[in-house]
């Protein structure tokens, strides 16, 4: 099982307590969002979990204490830094900043475990293409020689997005194949491996490879591990990544990314917030009378009954 650290909320830089409490304690709790008073109850022990992976904006507030989790599990670090201000993303450090703590993450583990993230990509009168073209080759001189590959992406303008981003640009084929060809460009010219997640279109032809951006494969290689051959169902429609848990929830996300597509009622956030315990395995809130509390399940998926292999094992 892999335990999945950031993709619903940035966990990391919002409940950095909470976080390294749940490891500690080895248990954690998530509601079901289809049917809320259903709760999932995960075992974090390390012979239990085959990897954490996380997924942040910001990973400063950890930084002091991430041993606590990279020493006693395998991981993966996903780092999204992006060319928006505070007009898109308010409670973000901007991006010197960001590129400062991306290096002191490496620092830690490592960039075989360091994925940059330039995600979602899109575009309006003042985040135009050569506005992106000049920031990712700005990030991409100063992360070359930390990062294990850059992960690509376009903004999916979901409903509650046409209401709040009107003005945004809605990305044809044509504007998103350009976008690719330049950005492809760019990253082979500082040997960067650039990749675009959960997409349809084919890139390859300007080095952007079409893969899922958590794979057995990738967390296999950071950590020095062989996982099974099994099948990847993704998380979502059109994800070709690894199935994973998510100890996040919808609408708790303080960073309030403009564009984000887990904090649909941005009214909501701060009423979760204030109803987010440190001491409760559940993200917000506490266990219920009414609800129900059912025991995940948790298949491993590393070859020879979880440990860690040698090419002699082959």
């Amino acid at each position: 099982m892999v335990i999945n650290v950031g993709t619903r909320t940035d966990i990391v830089n919002c409940y950095t307590e909470w976080l390294f409490r749940r490891f500690r304690e080895g248990l954690a709790y998530s509601r079901n969002p289809l049917f809320p008073d259903k709760v999932i109850s995960y075992r974090l022990s390390p012979n239990e979990v085959d990897a954490v992976a996380f997924t942040s904006k910001n990973y400063a507030p950890a930084l002091s204490r991430l041993h606590e989790i990279y020493s006693c599990y395998r991981t993966y670090f996903h780092y999204t830094i992006t060319a928006y201000g505070k007009d898109l993303e308010p409670n973000i450090p901007d991006i010197p900043t960001s590129v400062d703590t991306l290096k002191a993450l490496v620092r830690l583990v490592g960039k075989e475990k360091v994925a940059w993230r330039y995600t979602p990509i899109l575009l309006s009168k003042t985040y135009t293409e050569e506005r992106h073209f000049e920031t990712f080759e700005y990030l991409c001189d100063r992360l070359a020689r930390y990062i294990d590959r850059c992960i690509i992406g376009f903004i999916e303008m979901q409903p509650h997005l046409r209401t709040s981003m009107p003005k945004t640009v809605v990305l044809t084929a044509e504007i998103k194949r350009r976008i690719a060809e330049k950005l492809g460009k760019i990253a082979c010219k500082y040997g960067i491996p650039v990749q675009i997640c959960g997409n349809n279109a084919d890139y390859s032809d300007y080095g952007v490879k079409t893969e899922g951006c958590l794979t057995l494969d990738i967390l296999g290689k950071a950590n020095g591990c062989i996982f099974k051959n099994m099948p990847h169902k993704g998380n979502r429609r059109g994800c070709s990544c690894i199935e994973s848990r998510d100890l996040g929830w919808y609408d708790a996300c303080p960073n309030l990314c403009k564009y984000c597509f887990s904090d649909k009622k941005r009214d909501d956030v701060a009423k979760n917030r204030a109803l987010h315990d440190p001491a409760s395995p559940l993200l917000i809130g506490t266990l219920k009378d009414t609800d129900e509390l059912i025991q995940g399940v948790q298949h491993s998926f590393l070859r020879s009954g979880g440990n860690q292999m040698s090419l002699f094992d082959l």
